[in-house]
C-alpha cells in the first residue's frame, strides 16, 4: 500500500477533527507516495522503539504519543527527539501519530483498555457532543443509482447509530437540454432529454461533506451534478460510540483484590505494578474504566454507579479526596501498560481490512519510564 492509504485508513477510524486542540496527530514524517509493506505500533517514539523499527524493517510506525507535542525550530540529532526523527527517516521509516483522537471512538484506546480487564456492555461516560448533519439530495439516472449509494457510503453517509448505508430513493422524470459547450453523458446538444432518475437522499457527519461530495462527483455520470445539500437541526445518534472513558460490568462479582490481580495479569508487565485504594475485600462488579491520566474525570465517575474506577497517573490529593467521598474504589496502573492494549486491537482491525497486504507488528518493548522500584 502506499503511505497515503495508509493514513487515511487511520484518519477514517480516528478521525484528526477528534483531537484536542492541543494535541499533535497524523502523518509527523514520511512521503505519502512511498511504499508500505511493515508497520511497526507501539505506544512511545522511544528509542528502543526506533531499534525495533530499524532491526525489523518498517516502512512505518505508528504511535499513541506524539513525537512533537510543541513547535520546535530544528529537528537536528543533537537533541533525543531530533535523534529519533533522524534514525526514523535515514531508516526510511514513516512516523505517523494517533493520539486523544484515537482515545474516545470505538475500537479506540479506553475502550481496549476496558474489554482487556474484562469489562463488558460499555456506555461512554462523558460522550462528546452528537455530530452535526447535513442532508444530501441528488438525482441521478436509474441506472447509476446503486453505484452512486454505494460510493456516498464508502465516503461515510447514510450512517446512523448502529447502521451505515442508509438512504431514501424515489424515481420521478429528470429534464435537461444540453447547451453549446456541454459534453453531456446522456443526450446531445440542443435537443430536450427525458431521463429516468432516482432522487437519492443520504444524512451525513458535516465533517464529512467535503468527502461525501467528492466521492457523489466522481460516481456521478453528468457533467453537472444537480443536488441539495441542507444542514439539519437536529444532530447525530441517540446512543453515543464517541466520547471519555467506558463502564461496564465484569461477568461475575469479585473482590477488590481479586479484580486488582485480574487487571495486574491483563496488562504488560513493567515497575509500576498496579495501585489500590479501597477495601480488597470489597464486592466490585461494576467499573468505570478511563485510559491515560485520568484524575480529571473523578468527579465525573463520583456521580455514576461504578464500584471501582481503573485509570493511570493518579495524584496523592486528588485519589485521597475521592476515596473520602465512600464512593468507587480505585485502581491506579501504569500509563503506558493502559495503553497499550489498543495496539493489538489496532492490528487486528488493520489485518481485518487490509488482509495480508501488510505485515503489522505490536511491539513489546516496555516504554514505561520508571525501571524498577525498590
Amino acid at each position: 500500500m502506499l503511505l497515503r492509504e495508509v493514513t487515511d485508513l487511520l484518519d477514517t477510524w480516528y478521525d484528526p477533527a477528534w483531537a484536542d486542540s492541543w494535541d499533535a496527530v497524523g502523518l509527523v514524517a514520511g512521503d505519502p507516495e512511498a511504499q508500505v509493506r511493515r508497520v511497526l505500533l507501539a505506544v512511545d517514539p522511544a528509542p528502543v522503539v526506533v531499534d525495533e523499527a530499524l532491526a525489523w524493517g518498517a516502512d512505518l510506525v505508528v504511535v499513541h504519543h506524539p513525537l512533537f507535542l510543541k513547535g520546535v525550530s530544528s529537528v537536528a540529532a543533537t537533541t533525543p527527539k531530533g535523534r529519533t526523527l533522524h534514525r526514523l527517516v535515514t531508516g526510511g521509516a514513516a512516523l505517523f501519530t494517533a493520539h486523544t483522537n484515537a482515545d474516545a471512538p470505538a475500537y479506540g484506546v479506553n475502550e481496549s483498555l476496558a474489554h482487556a480487564v474484562g469489562v463488558r456492555d460499555l456506555q461512554v461516560i462523558d460522550p462528546d457532543d452528537p455530530p452535526l448533519l447535513d442532508k444530501l439530495v441528488v438525482f441521478v439516472p436509474d441506472a447509476d443509482a446503486d453505484r452512486l449509494r454505494e460510493a456516498l457510503a464508502a465516503a461515510g453517509a447514510g450512517a446512523i447509530g448502529d447502521y451505515d448505508s442508509c438512504s431514501f430513493s424515489a424515481s420521478g422524470e429528470g429534464r435537461f437540454r444540453p447547451l453549446d459547450g456541454a459534453q453531456p453523458a446522456i443526450g446531445s446538444v440542443g435537443s430536450l432529454e427525458t431521463v429516468a432518475e432516482q432522487r437519492v437522499e443520504v444524512v451525513l457527519e458535516r465533517s464529512r461533506r467535503a468527502e461525501v461530495l467528492a466521492a457523489m462527483r466522481a460516481a456521478h455520470p453528468y457533467e453537472e451534478v444537480a443536488f441539495d445539500l441542507m444542514e439539519l437541526a437536529n444532530r447525530g445518534s441517540r446512543r453515543p460510540t464517541r466520547g471519555t472513558g467506558r463502564i461496564g460490568d465484569l461477568a461475575e462479582p469479585m473482590s477488590l483484590r481479586d479484580f486488582a490481580a485480574q487487571v495486574d495479569a491483563a496488562l504488560p508487565a513493567c515497575a509500576h505494578g498496579v495501585r489500590v485504594g479501597g477495601d480488597p475485600d470489597r464486592q466490585v462488579r461494576r467499573v468505570a474504566v478511563t485510559s491515560g491520566a485520568g484524575d480529571f474525570l473523578l468527579e465525573r465517575v463520583l456521580e455514576t454507579d461504578a464500584d471501582v474506577y481503573l485509570t493511570s497517573d493518579l495524584r496523592h490529593h486528588r485519589a485521597g479526596e475521592f476515596l473520602e467521598h465512600g464512593g468507587p474504589a480505585l485502581v491506579d496502573v501504569a500509563h503506558w501498560a493502559a495503553e497499550w492494549t489498543w495496539l493489538p486491537v489496532l492490528a487486528q482491525r488493520l489485518g481485518d481490512t487490509v488482509g495480508d497486504t501488510l505485515e503489522v507488528r505490536v511491539s513489546t518493548a516496555p516504554t514505561d519510564p520508571w525501571s524498577f522500584r525498590v
